[in-house]
């Protein structure tokens, strides 16, 4: 995978980012933000917790909201 960074430059330079920002302010975007517990998140990723991670966003991706938030992204990313 690539890091933050790299991926951050390439969606600057296929002009992917505004679309992402606008994917991001999206109702769905809201309405997922709104299920999940911002706190735990932070800190299982401070931890490097994986499972803890995969467990929070996965229930949050079994959503209408973050199917169709997830199927959205992966357009986006693949061009």
């Amino acid at each position: 995978m690539q890091d933050w960074g790299s991926l951050n430059k390439e969606l600057e330079r296929s002009g992917r980012a505004d679309e992402l920002k606008k994917l991001s302010a999206s109702e769905d975007a809201r309405r997922l933000a709104g299920q999940l517990d911002a706190d735990a998140v932070r800190r299982a990723a401070q931890r490097g917790d994986t499972e803890a991670l995969k467990s929070l966003l996965g229930g949050a991706l079994a959503t209408e909201e973050g199917k169709r938030l997830a199927r959205q992204l992966k357009q986006l990313l693949e061009g």
